[in-house]
């Protein structure tokens, strides 16, 4: 285990991906599961996500489905990652994330992303269109007012007015100068583009503002990591997902996960072929050794406080065993002292 890692937290974002023959209710019921496992395995904060009208994800409510998760866990943080502000009208985010710190003091995160809707018809439904994730610094700035009680006309946002709920910013292109503005904490991902993630890390050291949320900046890089006995058990890890991904970039949807025995059985066209080899590439996925030494020089490149682990697959027991092996790399639970 290296010094480096040994002095950042590791948590975990679960997605709800569906998988093929199981349904949208068993995989949220699967992410429940998995946030009692990882919190006893010692990561620091488990969050959930927000897709809406995506076959292969059942998450489309996470301030509901963090409820549910914080109601069947005790200590490990509970929070979204991310709510897709500009879907919602801060007012009613803001209500949605007092209630739940008021039912989990001291447990709930607020990490919020910049957009959306996924298809023109999503964006319809949502009563939304592509130009509302423009004003997102604009949105940001009206919820947080809510918890400071900077209210229009009077109004209040109850039960959120003086309450602390740790705002984070999904920060990718404009959101690293929107986040470093607004003084809070920024979650970067795409581990793949290690040069793209790094400028826009220096950029929000750069333009950080000191703010009531945050003193000084915090980094939260996200990806995929995959830890198993062999190279080859943590590529098959990979699988499901590099495929499905490959499938939603040349037909437009994302289907359920599929067992990796029949991902790479399947007969792909050559470009859904580039697409799908380009996802097992640039990721963190090996085994203990390979994963450290991989993990080493991330934290160092970057200088990251955190990693929020995103790794979705068919196989649960193989990733709850990749998570398992991560925090046994990583230290979790052994009273290491971590930023």
């Amino acid at each position: 285990m290296g010094s480096v890692i040994s002095s950042v937290r590791f948590s975990v974002l679960d997605r709800s991906r569906t998988r093929e023959g199981h349904t949208a209710p068993e995989a949220l019921r699967d992410t429940v599961s998995l946030a009692r496992e990882v919190e006893r395995l010692g990561y620091h904060r488990f969050w959930v996500s927000e897709h809406h009208g995506v076959p292969g994800v059942a998450g489309s409510a996470p301030t509901v489905l963090a409820a549910a998760v914080a109601g069947a866990t005790r200590t490990i943080r509970v929070g979204t990652g991310g709510v897709m502000l500009p879907n919602h009208r801060p007012f009613v985010v803001a209500e949605q994330f007092g209630v739940l710190e008021s039912l989990f003091p001291g447990r709930i995160d607020m990490g919020l992303g910049r957009s959306v809707g996924f298809t023109d018809g999503v964006r319809r439904a949502l009563g939304r269109d592509k130009g509302d994730a423009d004003d997102f610094a604009g949105q940001l700035e009206e919820l947080l007012g809510w918890f400071r009680g900077a209210s229009p006309a009077g109004v209040r946002a109850r039960p959120s007015e003086g309450l602390t709920v740790p705002p984070f910013v999904l920060a990718m292109g404009e959101g690293a100068t929107i986040a470093a503005r607004a003084g809070l904490p920024m979650v970067i991902g795409d581990l793949r583009d290690r040069d793209r993630m790094r400028r826009g890390i220096d950029r929000y050291r750069e333009q950080f503002r000191p703010s009531a949320w945050a003193a000084e900046p915090y980094v939260v890089v996200s990806g995929t990591v995959a830890v198993a006995a062999t190279p080859e058990e943590a590529r098959r890890l990979l699988v499901p997902e590099a495929w499905s991904m490959a499938y939603s970039r040349t037909h437009g949807t994302f289907p359920p996960l599929p067992p990796a025995e029949r991902g790479e059985a399947r007969s792909m066209t050559p470009r859904e072929r580039g697409f799908y080899e380009s996802g097992l590439t640039g990721q963190l996925a090996g085994t203990e050794e390979e994963v450290a030494h991989e993990l080493e020089s991330l934290l160092k490149d970057t200088d990251a406080q955190e990693v929020l682990v995103t790794t979705s697959t068919y196989d649960r027991e193989a990733l709850l065993d990749s998570y398992r092996r991560l925090a046994a790399l990583a230290g979790l639970g052994d009273g290491a002292t971590r930023r």
